[in-house]
């Protein structure tokens, strides 16, 4: 039975994820309007859009050491307070301060979604792949929340800025929660300072395939979160339907996001599971932006389950490929940096593809050919591989598929 700390825990974990992926999705339906009252070019809606996840993977390798200076608790409390600033500060009317609080959004998500995979393998290690898939369809759900709500948030306080700014009080309630009921443990002295760490991990090739195909699932992720609405209203959609779809999408990742954990157990590895989610991206790309209006829906849901579950899965590796606790945060850091600042890209190349005159069939047909290069990497990061570093040096180890 679990204990009252576990439950606590999870029960955290969920209202902590809740807030991960609002402050990029809530833009996103906005967009339009944005460009529109702001003045923003497609490249500079590219800018916005792309600085969160930039700032994201920029400050994801920070968190490690952080956490061995302060605490994984307290530097998760950091987080979630420079998320509620960064989300306040981005709906004040100040010049520029749009673009200043979009990145500090994105530095407070890349700690906090590091530091939550390696506090899951601590305090709950036999079940934390599975924990994974519940905390990323808390951050599924976030993302819902925030593109299906922007519009009527704009309509019911008056203006975008009030709405942007509301979703401050979502994470200063995380914020409150998880100070008052965090788990608390004593620091624990490692050998081995974070960077060396990372240097030992850069060295072996199963990092780089986590990494690679965290960056290229992240990548499609964004792309969706800052440019589905307005490639939506570009093939015909209002502002409205185009958010609401996006909506639908993010909700079906909720199943996914919850399922695929289940689902990669059940296989000798992970590799079919992780085929299986990329090409329901591909399909539900497909059937929103090339193929007829009236696949809306199916393509919508198809989307959704196959972004969910890739993203679940991708988080799952960082706690798969890892022996312990400590080696699963530097690894989060690490694959999350590097993977988020590839993701980057994605928004920005949307906006000057957008800019330099591409249709949305082109850009569609280029997000699907990536998607192809990213099984690739699923295959290779999809074997039951271990880094594992109990003799005093960090080896890849071959793992026996789970008898459950």
């Amino acid at each position: 039975m679990a204990s009252r700390r576990s439950i606590t825990f999870i029960l955290l974990m969920v209202v902590v994820g809740l807030n991960l992926r609002p402050a990029m999705s809530s833009v996103a339906p906005l967009l339009t309007r944005l460009q529109e009252s702001a003045g923003l070019s497609a490249t500079a809606a590219g800018l916005l859009t792309t600085l969160p996840v930039l700032f994201l993977g920029l400050s994801a390798p920070l968190a490690p050491a952080l956490a061995k200076r302060i605490g994984s608790e307290r530097a998760l409390s950091a987080a979630l307070l420079l998320l509620a600033i960064g989300l306040i500060l981005r709906g004040l009317p100040i010049p520029g301060v749009l673009f200043v609080g979009s990145a500090m959004a994105g530095c407070a998500i890349g700690l906090g979604g590091t530091l939550l995979p390696a506090l899951v393998k601590r305090e709950l290690p036999d079940s934390a792949d599975l924990l994974t898939g519940l905390y990323t369809m808390a951050l599924c759900l976030g993302g819902a929340l925030g593109a299906g709500f922007s519009v009527p948030l704009t309509q019911l306080l008056g203006s975008w800025q009030a709405s942007l700014m509301s979703w401050s009080l979502l994470a200063l309630f995380a914020l409150l929660l998880w100070h008052f009921h965090m788990p608390h443990t004593t620091l624990a002295n490692t050998s081995a300072s974070p960077k060396s760490g990372i240097l030992r991990l850069l060295k072996q090739p199963l990092t780089w395939h986590v990494m690679l195909f965290m960056g290229i699932q992240s990548s499609m992720a964004y792309i969706v979160f800052g440019w589905l609405p307005t490639l939506l209203v570009d093939r015909g959609y209002n502002e409205a339907d185009a958010g609401w779809t996006m909506a639908v999408s993010i909700m079906c990742q909720l199943a996914s996001a919850l399922g695929a954990p289940w689902l990669a157990r059940m296989g000798r590895n992970q590799r079919p599971a992780l085929i299986l989610v990329l090409l329901s991206t591909a399909i539900g790309l497909w059937m929103l932006l090339i193929a007829p209006l009236a696949w809306q829906w199916f393509g919508a849901a198809l989307l959704g389950v196959g972004q969910g579950g890739s993203f679940s899965l991708a988080l799952s590796l960082l706690v798969l490929r890892t022996a312990n606790s400590r080696l699963a945060g530097q690894l989060s850091g690490l694959v999350q940096g590097g993977g988020y600042t590839l993701a980057a890209l994605g928004p920005f190349g949307v906006g000057v593809m957008l800019q330099s005159g591409a249709n949305t069939s082109q850009i569609a047909w280029l997000l699907i050919a990536l998607i192809t290069v990213c099984c690739g990497f699923a295959l290779l990061a999809g074997r039951n591989h271990r880094l594992d570093d109990r003799s005093g040096e960090l080896l890849v180890v071959v793992t026996r598929p789970r008898s459950d």
